[in-house]
């Protein structure tokens, strides 16, 4: 077994990851201090607003990130270095595609995103400013997300922290020059985004390039135009990708679903409940780590057909999830009333948190098998299993969560949550023998062979 195979090898992938997930935050964090400081009331509802509206746009395609982690993988596991770049040449192209279009259809998906959120015309008139200058980074955000897939599919997560600590510091400075500094306000937020996600398009195509250069062993041209054109690829990849966005609104769709209910129950209710979500999104962090490393690591046993290599890979990342998530539903549980203080000085939104915390503990242990199948379905690029998995278990949540409000109030709610969550992952198990099965010759009995009869 290789030496990335191992649980230290995993972990090596993993940890750089967790650390890049864990800085993402901090964009919204800086934004918010620099306006709180130097802006209005009006300046941080823009910032709250307009950022809601990107992250919205930018959920929707994040297959750009993950059909390209499970392609390149595939590619790479199978020595194909001039699909890896052929994979890269069609995602970019896809993403820059997006990326122009979305620009050019800036007013109408303004005026779409006001209409939706309804505030007040100072906030509307302050977010119009910060989307107007941080949609021009739209194009270099979405390519960039192709970029990053490949990092991941290669398995160079560092390189891949690297990035996101640039991104961060270059948002950090120029927001600060921007408007502090300059005194530009929401303006000058939009534009320092857009213009450090420029930047860091530019570092993060200089570096995976170099990185594609020195493995390149192929006599084909850099950029195999043949390939990167292949209609078959082509229509590949935009199934892939449809599945993915398909899966990706419906488990927002979910999320949107628990927050609505969740104000059914009043203001008090409403907002311990998004308190406890922020305890359930830094688990997040952790659990993403393995599952980015999953993804890389059974893309490229898939691609050199090795059910062994993809045995040891599920096994591996499994375990070390199992026991992350392990840890945070105790840390959740036994230190979530520390968090809950530091998150919110409202007793009555305290109290009404703290009865939930054992709840939002059992969500995070039980949800690491729905991030590790995520990942394992990613980097085998079987998009239409997870894609069905989203929208049945979102649609049982939607029916159940009916009759669990009605006799339990809250406590329903958040028990129909946790189905959700453990259902989404039996519906992707329920795949997982076949998916293995499909993969090359049988290479012999092996440790993961007992977890799968």
């Amino acid at each position: 077994m290789s030496a990335e195979l191992s649980r230290a090898g995993v972990f090596r992938i993993a940890w750089p990851i967790i650390l890049a997930n864990a800085a993402v935050p901090l964009l919204g964090i800086v934004d918010t201090a620099v306006i709180g400081h130097t802006g209005t009331t009006s300046g941080l509802g823009a910032i709250a607003l307009g950022a809601l509206v990107f992250s919205f746009v930018y959920w929707s395609f994040g297959f750009l990130r993950m059909g390209t982690t499970g392609f390149v993988a595939q590619a790479e596991g199978g020595g194909q270095q001039a699909e890896v770049r052929a994979v890269l040449g069609r995602a970019l192209l896809l993403a820059s595609a997006i990326g122009l279009t979305l620009v050019l259809l800036q007013w109408p998906i303004a005026k779409l995103a006001w209409a939706v959120f309804s505030a007040s015309p100072d906030v509307e008139h302050d977010a119009a400013q910060y989307f107007a200058m941080r949609i021009w980074g739209a194009p270099a955000a979405l390519a960039t997300f192709a970029l990053m897939g490949t990092l991941i599919g290669l398995g160079k997560s560092r390189q891949l922290l690297v990035l996101q600590l640039l991104l961060n510091a270059l948002n950090i400075g120029l927001d600060v020059t921007f408007a502090g500094v300059l005194g530009m306000g929401v303006r000058g937020i939009g534009l320092g985004t857009a213009v450090a996600e420029w930047v860091t398009l530019f570092a993060a195509f200089w570096t995976v390039r170099r990185l594609l250069q020195a493995q390149r062993v192929d006599r084909e041209e850099f950029w195999p135009r043949r390939r990167i054109l292949d209609r078959g690829r082509l229509a590949e990849m935009f199934r892939t990708n449809a599945d993915i966005m398909i899966r990706t609104l419906f488990l927002l769709a979910g999320f949107a679903w628990f927050t609505d209910r969740s104000a059914k129950f009043g203001d008090v209710s409403l907002a311990a409940n998004h308190v406890l979500l922020e305890l359930v999104s830094f688990a997040a962090f952790f659990l993403d780590g393995y599952a980015f490393a999953a993804e890389s690591l059974v893309g490229r046993a898939i691609g050199a057909g090795s059910r062994r290599r993809f045995d040891a890979a599920v096994l591996r990342s499994t375990e070390l999830a199992l026991l992350t998530a392990v840890l945070l539903a105790l840390v959740c549980w036994l230190l979530g009333g520390l968090a809950v203080r530091s998150l919110t000085s409202i007793e009555e939104v305290r109290r009404e948190a703290l009865r939930f915390i054992p709840l939002a503990a059992l969500y995070i242990l039980l949800s690491f098998a729905a991030f590790q199948l995520d990942g394992v379905f990613v980097g085998a690029t079987r998009t239409r299993d997870m894609r069905n998995a989203s929208v049945i278990s979102m649609c049982v949540f939607v029916v159940a969560s009916w009759p669990l409000m009605k006799s339990f109030g809250n406590r329903g709610l958040w028990f129909a949550f946790i189905g959700y969550v453990v259902l989404r992952a039996l519906a992707l198990g329920a795949h997982l023998r076949g998916l293995r099965r499909s993969i090359g010759g049988r290479s012999g009995c092996s440790a993961a062979d007992s977890l799968l009869t």
